[in-house]
């Protein structure tokens, strides 16, 4: 099945037990809200679908996995209430990953930025190539990784998250996130990454549901409050995406791209 919008889609299928799920944006899969919607509305679908045993959760091309919040959205907020709506796009996209009774592998075959780093954190496993880095930009204009930050707060610890944020110009390695434990695995080409997350997602389409089921239950256990808490962060940055230098730093780096 394929969500088309006027720019990307989100294509899922499921064969051989195994469910996927791909978005494509042409601006290096950046997330406009439409597609965040139908990102989370896709991993439900698979997710409560009974001939999918694991989800692998991908986007399309080779260059970025993630580019995170659609710019060109984020300049027409206009009021704390629209910026809410757009940034618990974020929060939907998580929730359903948190709350899939499914493992979810992330297959990153590209650089991640913002919100994309928010994705992979809330992965069950994710599988990388390594020139796969990443990269939390959002005070570097204004904002702060306020929807995302639990999740990745939740994979690499108070430390590497703070240390991602608060350098949010600096690119950080796939070798330094495969270190803190955001990527599970990383390979030299994405034909790798491809063979990877197909003999694992094999192996788990065989696996007892039931079994894994109950594991992504205990790795999730205190994370309960995550649909309150994400909806309180995106009023945060709801909020902050209305400043005069928030509207200043998306403009300048719009035309530095």
């Amino acid at each position: 099945m394929i969500a088309k919008h006027p720019e990307g889609y989100v294509h899922t299928s499921i064969e051989h037990g195994i469910g996927k799920v791909e978005f494509y944006h042409p601006s290096s899969n950046s997330l406009p809200a439409a597609i965040l919607t139908d990102i989370a509305r896709a991993i439900n679908d698979v997710g409560t679908d009974d001939r999918a045993k694991v989800i692998v959760l991908q986007s399309a091309g080779e260059r970025s996995f993630c580019a995170g919040a659609s710019f060109d959205e984020l300049v027409a907020i206009e009021n704390e209430t629209a910026g809410k709506k757009f940034f618990s796009g974020f929060a939907l996209v998580i929730n359903a990953m948190r709350k899939c009774h499914k493992f979810i592998i992330v297959r990153v075959q590209g650089k991640a930025v913002g919100g994309g780093v928010g994705i992979i954190s809330a992965a069950d496993y994710a599988i990388a190539v390594d020139t796969a880095s990443i990269k939390l930009s959002e005070l570097a204009v204004g904002i702060g990784p306020f929807v995302v930050g639990p999740a990745v707060q939740r994979k690499i610890g108070v430390a590497g998250f703070s240390a991602l944020a608060i350098d949010a110009t600096e690119w950080r390695s796939a070798e330094w996130a495969r270190r803190h434990g955001l990527y599970a695995e990383i390979h030299t080409d994405v034909a790798q990454v491809n063979e990877a997350v197909s003999v694992l997602a094999n192996k788990l389409a065989h696996s007892n549901p039931e079994a894994m089921t109950q594991l992504k239950k205990v790795f999730w256990e205190g994370t309960e409050n995550w649909d309150e808490l994400l909806t309180q962060r995106a009023a945060i940055s709801g909020k902050l995406v209305l400043s005069e230098f928030t509207h200043n730093a998306i403009h300048s780096f719009k035309k530095k791209s």
